[in-house]
């Protein structure tokens, strides 16, 4: 009998320019696997874990818009940066959790931020997302979708997700776009981190600090 495949859940923030990079890979699980997705506030995440986005690292900014601008050209996705990052993308976020996702939902999300540049904060730009989502344009007004995004990003944090994109595979967490291709190599063989270097590696110790 075969082993059940774990749930895959891939949590996302439209803030993340390499989550948008991540779409076309994400497009190509989909068509093996199931996979749930989870809009999550980013910002949320950060608070948590008491860290900083890249974006609000000075020195940190332009090396991420130009890596990822990089990588988009080498790619050969249509990419444009919105008008200014960070924004707040909760308008957007709760949109995204009135209903069920499908990957087509999420790239065209991204394709308004990420492909066209738009303005995430305009009722321009939510509005052409209720659009292509279906929905009304104020159903992310409603306290239970809030309580969604809430919730997805409470749970996004007990389960130890501390970035974005993150796809869950079980247990095992897989951050940002460059672990994609380790990604697909734990789906082909889930033995992939209990023997050698890698399970040394997943439970090396932190050293000593002795004071000087």
């Amino acid at each position: 009998m075969e082993t059940p495949q774990p749930p895959l859940i891939w949590y996302f923030d439209v803030i993340s320019p390499f989550a948008a990079l991540a779409v076309p890979e994400m497009e190509e699980l989909c068509a093996q696997h199931k996979v749930t997705f989870r809009p999550v506030l980013f910002a949320g995440l950060l608070k948590a874990f008491g860290h900083l986005g890249p974006a609000e690292i000075p020195a940190k900014r332009t090396q991420t818009y130009r890596i990822v601008q990089w990588i988009a050209d080498e790619r050969g996705i249509p990419f444009r940066a919105p008008p200014a990052h960070p924004f707040n993308p909760l308008a957007l976020l709760r949109l995204l959790c009135v209903r069920d996702l499908s990957v087509a939902d999420v790239a065209a999300a991204f394709r308004l931020v990420w492909g066209e540049g738009r303005d995430p904060q305009s009722q321009e730009t939510a509005a052409a997302l209720a659009d292509a989502l279906g929905v009304p344009v104020d159903a992310g007004t409603d306290t239970a979708v809030k309580d969604r995004l809430r919730a997805n990003t409470e749970a996004a944090v007990a389960a130890g997700v501390y970035g974005v994109p993150t796809l869950a595979i079980g247990e095992e967490l897989f951050w940002g776009l460059d672990a994609m291709p380790m990604a697909r190599a734990y789906l082909a063989d889930p033995g992939l981190f209990a023997s050698g270097e890698m399970a040394r590696v997943s439970s090396l110790p932190m050293a000593t600090v002795r004071p000087r």
